[in-house]
């Protein structure tokens, strides 16, 4: 059975009482460097940032990214807005780059394959998840987790925008996923996520959907991929309407669960290919 870690929820954001055992894929502590010596120029945090007509929510989301991020990826998807205008005013170190096909999965896929950094973080462009928690999460990857999700429902999380309906669906799914997964995760459908990039192949991303979120977590904890939960907060949209549609969208991650549970035949549920 795969196994997974995930924090306890008082550690808070502090890690777990033991650190997992280093792996051979773990990058070497940076030695000692003299003065003159050059600073390595590859960012260690890259963060990806899906957008489609977000640029009423950009400025904000753009000037709360903290000083560990390396660079920016804005995919967009077409925007008919100004939205990469916005973006290239607010931060104009950003790469911009168009999004190869339609979907919030196939955007983050596109994102994930042009970053550079150790880890990748993946955000939401409407304001609802805060850049500010974004050192959190590299906290732990840092200290030998490989896979650091947040979670609405751990002591010192939440939402300020769920609604019943969508409570209730995701705690409907998160419950199959752990029955499946012998796992104790507290949350499924929720995009602030982060991991290290040596581990993208092994998370075999292909939904071009919102179900990537449960796509990426599920073939996480079948990995066998360190896992780390850790408490966030989630905001309401800042401007305009969500692309979110919970029924249908609901169904999607669902059927991404059935396809992907253990002993299911893969060639059961037609999959796009591993190119975005």
């Amino acid at each position: 059975m795969t196994t997974h870690q995930t924090v306890p929820q008082s550690t808070g954001s502090r890690p777990a009482d033991h650190h997992p055992v280093s792996r051979s894929t773990d990058p070497p502590p940076h030695p000692m460097r003299r003065a003159e010596d050059k600073v390595p120029t590859r960012p260690a945090v890259s963060l990806v940032v899906p957008a489609l007509n977000e640029a009423r929510n950009i400025p904000w989301v753009f000037e709360q990214i903290p000083d560990c991020v390396g660079e920016v990826l804005l995919v967009d998807g077409d925007s008919h807005d100004a939205t990469v205008r916005v973006a290239t005013q607010i931060l104009p170190t950003v790469r911009s780059i168009k999004q190869r096909g339609k979907g919030k999965g196939n955007a983050l896929r596109t994102g994930f394959l042009e970053a550079r950094g150790d880890y990748i973080v993946m955000i939401d462009a409407d304001g609802s998840m805060s850049p500010a928690e974004i050192p959190h999460f590299v906290h732990f990857l840092e200290n030998g987790y490989d896979f650091v999700k947040g979670s609405r429902f751990v002591e010192g999380g939440g939402s300020l925008d769920i609604t019943r309906f969508r409570k209730l669906g995701n705690h409907a799914l998160l419950a199959l996923v752990n029955r499946l997964y012998d796992a104790s995760l507290t949350d499924l459908c929720y995009g602030f996520c982060a991991f290290r990039r040596t581990f993208l192949d092994q998370l075999d991303l292909h939904a071009t959907g919102f179900e990537i979120e449960a796509e990426m977590i599920v073939h996480a904890l079948r990995s066998g991929l360190r896992i780390a939960e850790v408490p966030s907060l989630e905001l309401p949209r800042r401007n305009g309407r969500s692309n979110l549609h919970a029924i249908s969208d609901g169904r999607r991650v669902l059927r991404t669960l059935l396809s992907e549970r253990p002993g299911a035949m893969a060639a059961s549920v037609p999959r796009e290919g591993s190119t975005p």
